[in-house]
């Protein structure tokens, strides 16, 4: 799943971007509330932690935009602004969540979990493609009913691609899901990782493709029947 980060200093930045990574999130960091509004053209987000004292604002001013620009997305308010009536602005504001600086990392991954356990928009049905099935609310991937656990960009690349399935997915596309914005990506990362899913999906039998569009993109469909 992929996190906006709204957070204006570097070093707790760096640092909660980095604990997001290792609980397998794709963390796109930004410091400001105009960069934040432009992040959330450009990709969809299923969570944002969003600080309050920002160099251009009140992060709070970003929460009606993030409600109606991107439906379904959970808001979790972390600052320094800790007092009641402070908690209570932010969960006014539309805040699912709030917590207060300092904290403990590993509350703050206990609170993002509740959050995106909470019921809110109706759950999509998972999308099946011959043994392969792929829950877009939970991000549980099976093959034959059985879980199977991907690393972080994996399970990036085959949402995108199973979202599009049947349809060739375009390589720039492919790369703005599967990699952050602070993301040292060399040139065939992309080829590799779609060579390591390709190769996973195959040796369990899935019953699928990924087929390779020569300079376009790629594009997941189900394999022929021998």
């Amino acid at each position: 799943m992929r996190v906006l980060l709204v957070e204006d200093e570097p070093e707790m930045a760096r640092a909660l971007g980095a604990r997001l990574g290792r609980s397998g999130f794709i963390a796109d960091c930004v410091g400001a509330l105009e960069e934040a509004r432009a992040a959330l053209q450009c990709h969809r987000y299923g969570l944002a932690l969003v600080d309050r004292r920002l160099p251009d604002g009140d992060g709070l001013a970003l929460l009606p935009e993030l409600k109606r620009l991107q439906p379904g997305i959970r808001i979790l308010v972390l600052t320094a602004c800790e007092t009641v009536s402070d908690r209570i602005c932010g969960l006014d504001a539309g805040a699912d969540d709030y917590l207060p600086k300092p904290f403990d990392p590993d509350e703050l991954m206990a609170r993002i979990r509740a959050c995106l356990r909470r019921p809110g928009a109706q759950p999509t049905p998972p999308v099946v493609l011959a043994k392969l099935s792929f829950d877009l609310s939970t991000q549980q991937v099976s093959v034959a009913e059985k879980p199977l656990v991907l690393h972080r960009r994996e399970l990036a690349l085959l949402e995108a691609l199973m979202r599009n399935a049947g349809r060739i997915v375009l390589r720039n596309q492919l790369q703005d899901e599967v990699y952050g914005f602070d993301d040292d990506v060399q040139g065939n990362a992309l080829n590799i990782l779609v060579s390591r899913l390709r190769k996973r999906l195959h040796d369990l039998g899935a019953g699928v493709e990924i087929h390779a569009a020569r300079g376009i993109g790629y594009m997941i469909a189900r394999a022929p029947q021998t």
